[in-house]
């Protein structure tokens, strides 16, 4: 049976809702009046939100990186909406995968491209025509939202492909936000710092044996144990929601919002300390660095 969108709330598309921030931007959303199609990957994860949210929350199944579910998806969304149009895009779904980049599968790091990247670009050219644009009479164009990551700013080691993934994010957002200028539709990226979510648990059981006879097991873990510490003080995934729904209603937001704990760190590291001095902080602190040679004998 069709579903039919007869609310007069902005309705919006998030992607991978089922837990973290996604979930947090979901909850919040719906908190301030909106009706949203949240995407999950599993049906249970459709039933429980749906029976957790009721009729303001619209499942969509599918996987970001199937482009025939998300045209699909796409296509329900329109047969709802009817005459109606999206008010906004937030492109949330993501994986974060780990490894020196010397020894790293090549495989893994299209894969990290693939879900964090690509899917971005797949999502918004499928739910792009439903969003309102200038041409549309009757309230503002719509917003997209890229949630990328701080990781897109700075690029810690043995995280280079989650790096890479979301530097391209910011890369895609501008290009986007700048091609959009026709339609007045505005592109906006939220770069969470450290967010206290599930994410920390799954980093922590990450099976890095594939890594047991490399260099870099011990720098690699030293990393691990330090980003899932500060990751779990981090601030709650409601911050981040709570932004999403602000950038989304706000007339003319900052095109790109650092947010979350440890973000005036990240500033300052990226803003006003050289690039070298941050190596040589990382490198010291995960045991990176070379040992200094001793100093030859006195005569």
């Amino acid at each position: 049976m069709e579903r039919r969108i007869a609310t007069e709330a902005p309705v919006a598309v998030v992607t991978g809702v089922s837990s973290g921030i996604g979930n947090a931007a979901l909850r919040e959303l719906i908190r301030a009046g909106w009706k949203v199609f949240g995407s999950v990957r599993r049906p249970q994860d459709a039933e429980r939100l749906s029976q957790e949210l009721g009729a303001a929350y619209e499942p969509l199944v599918f996987d970001v990186t199937d482009e025939a579910a998300v045209q699909r998806a796409a296509e329900e969304v329109r047969k709802a909406m009817g005459s109606r149009k999206l008010s906004g895009l937030v492109n949330n779904a993501g994986i974060a995968v780990p490894g020196p980049l010397l020894e790293l599968p090549v495989s893994e790091l299209r894969r990290q491209i693939e879900v964090n990247l690509v899917a971005v670009l797949s999502v918004t050219q499928a739910f792009f025509p439903l969003l309102r644009t200038r041409a549309d009479a009757g309230g503002r164009p719509a917003r997209i939202v890229n949630v990328s990551s701080a990781a897109g700013r700075i690029a810690l080691p043995f995280l280079g492909p989650y790096a890479v993934s979301k530097h391209g994010v910011q890369a895609l957002s501008d290009s986007l936000r700048r091609e959009c200028l026709r339609d007045g539709v505005d592109v906006v990226v939220i770069d969470p710092a450290n967010v206290a979510t599930s994410i920390w648990d799954k980093a922590e059981a990450v099976d890095l044996s594939a890594y047991n006879d490399s260099p870099y097991r011990g720098p690699m873990l030293r990393l691990r144990d330090s980003t899932v510490a500060s990751g779990r003080r981090g601030s709650r995934p409601e911050v981040i929601g709570r932004r999403v729904v602000r950038v989304l209603q706000a007339a003319r937001p900052r095109a790109r919002q650092l947010v979350g704990k440890g973000s005036t760190r990240i500033w300052v590291a990226t803003h006003l300390v050289s690039r070298r001095v941050v190596d040589r902080l990382i490198g010291r602190g995960l045991g990176l660095l070379p040992p200094r040679a001793a100093p030859p004998p006195s005569a």
